[in-house]
C-alpha cells in the first residue's frame, strides 16, 4: 500500500456536482493499493497515517502533533494510479490491485479511519497548508521501528520492536 498524505486547511470529493466528502483542517490522502497487499499493510499504514506528525503544537514549534493528538479531520481517496509503471510515454497499472479485492482492503483501512468512495471519476478540491506532502509506503518501513506482525486467532496484533 501506498499513499501520499497532504496536510490541508480544506479538502473536498466531488463526483459530477455532488459533494461526496470535504473537511477542513487535517489531511487528504491518496491511498494506492498493489496486487501484494493484505491486512498487515493496512494495519501499518492506518497507524502510521495516524501518528504522523505534521501539525504545529500550541508553541508553534512544528511537526510535534499528529491528526489524532489535534482531532482532526482525515480525506480518503482510492487512487490506483499511484502504482504505475512507464512504458515508453503511457502509463501501465498491471501493478494495482483488481477492482473487487482492492475495494475490500480499501473498506478495512477506511474502517481504521473514517469514510470515503471507491472507484468514481471525482474531482478532489485541495487547499493545501505548507505545503506538506508526505508519501508512506507500507513496504518500506521507517528506520526507527521494525513492525513484526503476527497473526493470532485471525486478529493482527502489532508489535513495535526498537533497533
Amino acid at each position: 500500500m501506498k499513499t501520499i498524505v497532504q496536510r490541508v486547511t480544506a479538502a473536498k470529493v466531488t463526483v459530477g456536482e455532488e459533494v461526496i466528502s470535504s473537511i477542513g483542517r487535517g489531511l487528504c490522502v491518496l491511498v494506492g493499493i498493489t496486487h501484494t497487499d493484505t491486512g498487515k499493510d493496512v494495519e501499518y499504514l492506518s497507524r502510521k497515517l495516524l501518528a504522523l506528525r505534521l501539525f504545529e503544537d500550541e508553541n508553534g514549534k512544528r511537526w510535534q502533533k499528529s491528526v489524532k493528538d489535534e482531532n482532526l479531520e482525515i480525506l480518503c481517496i482510492s487512487q490506483f494510479t499511484l502504482y504505475h509503471r512507464l512504458k515508453g510515454n503511457k502509463p501501465d497499472f498491471h501493478m494495482a490491485m483488481q477492482g473487487e479485492q482492492a475495494q475490500t482492503l480499501y473498506q478495512s483501512f477506511l474502517k481504521r479511519l473514517a469514510n470515503g468512495v471507491f472507484g468514481a471519476y471525482m474531482q478532489v478540491h485541495i487547499q493545501n497548508d505548507g505545503p506538506v506532502t508526505v508519501e508512506l509506503d507500507s513496504q518500506h518501513l521507517d528506520n526507527k521501528t521494525k513492525s513484526k506482525v503476527e497473526v493470532n486467532q485471525d486478529k493482527i496484533v502489532n508489535e513495535d520492536v526498537e533497533k
